[in-house]
């Protein structure tokens, strides 16, 4: 989980979080949002901090982080260890809680596992946060990718197959948006970064109803998707198979996993139906 950045703090008074500018007026609860930031202080480079190291990596002062910390502890998302706090599993409850509502968690994953077993490759799926998307299944065989993916591991949306299968379900002024807020780095010799040629690729995307990436995000790693739909029709998330390049080539990989990728998306998305 990225922290959030500093801001300038005034004497003997909290700082917001960086969003805040975005607030919407009387709604806005600042000290909620401020023990947000806290939580997502905490990450796999900091996952032990002092009270000064977490006031430093919010904008907070030391008193407002510590009576957050404190809080947070005793709800029992937070112990301390001497001078270092560190997040509980009690705090996998809030994702928990996010995951349980989704309308297709606990129909797509038996989906998910009968395709690997028929395809032999690994299967995820993800929903779209902004500029990234966040697996929320994963049913893995081989591990084909450097990454340690679990559920909540973010992946940016431009160089992924599953990305690209959400991007594609956006209107033109949202796409913009996830498109400015994205960081269009090459993560190999064949990522597109050029911002017209992304928006091309993801307009193929859309008009054949699935998505395919290769070594985009990582050399040797193939990945294709396909939409999962609501009731409405609407996109809710995507449905994807991975690949080694040694195995099969991206027209193999079409060829072979395309009609059993798009059938498991459809079940999922037609059980999500019946249920909504």
């Amino acid at each position: 989980m990225k922290s959030l950045m500093k801001n300038s703090v005034a004497p003997n008074s909290d700082a917001e979080p960086q969003d805040a500018q975005s607030r919407p007026g009387d709604a806005y609860v600042q000290s909620f949002a401020r023990g947000l930031a806290v939580i997502r202080s905490f990450d796999a480079s900091r996952p032990a901090q002092t009270l000064t190291d977490v006031a430093a990596a919010t904008g907070l002062t030391r008193a407002g982080a510590r009576r957050i910390l404190l809080t947070l502890q005793a709800l029992g998302y937070v112990e301390a260890d001497g001078r270092l706090f560190q997040l509980t599993p009690k705090i996998l409850d809030l994702g928990f809680a996010y995951l349980t509502s989704m309308p297709f968690w606990n129909l797509a994953e038996p989906v998910m596992e009968d395709l690997v077993e028929q395809v032999h490759e690994s299967c995820s799926a993800a929903v779209l946060n902004g500029a990234e998307i966040v697996y929320v299944l994963r049913v893995p065989t081989h591990k084909i990718i450097t990454q340690n993916l679990s559920i909540g591991s973010r992946l940016p949306a431009f160089c992924t197959s599953m990305g690209r299968v959400l991007l594609a379900a956006l209107d033109p002024a949202r796409l913009d948006e996830a498109l400015d807020a994205s960081s269009l780095v090459a993560r190999t010799p064949r990522t597109i970064i050029d911002r017209d040629a992304l928006k091309e690729a993801i307009a193929v995307v859309r008009r054949q109803g699935w998505a395919i990436v290769d070594q985009e995000l990582e050399e040797g790693l193939i990945s294709m998707s396909a939409p999962i739909h609501d009731r409405q029709g609407r996109v809710i998330a995507a449905l994807n198979i991975s690949g080694n390049a040694q195995r099969k080539n991206a027209k193999q990989m079409v060829k072979a996993f395309l009609e059993p990728l798009q059938e498991a998306a459809q079940r999922v998305s037609d059980m999500v139906a019946r249920r909504g």
